[in-house]
């Protein structure tokens, strides 16, 4: 190896300012549609869930 080449640090400074480029990132709307699916499925389950208590005390 060329003594003359930069060896990358394999401890970054953690102090560091964390650089976040635009393509690193989901688009809002997706992100939002994900949480709206995410939110609605727990409640979707929450209501199976009920539904099967309900029926099992009778």
């Amino acid at each position: 190896m060329n003594d003359a080449t930069p060896t990358p640090n394999p401890h970054p400074d953690p102090a560091a300012p964390r650089v976040t480029r635009e393509q690193d990132r989901a688009p809002i709307p997706v992100t939002v549609r994900v949480f709206i699916y995410v939110v609605g499925v727990h409640v979707f389950a929450g209501f199976l869930y009920l539904l099967f208590y309900l029926g099992a005390s009778k």
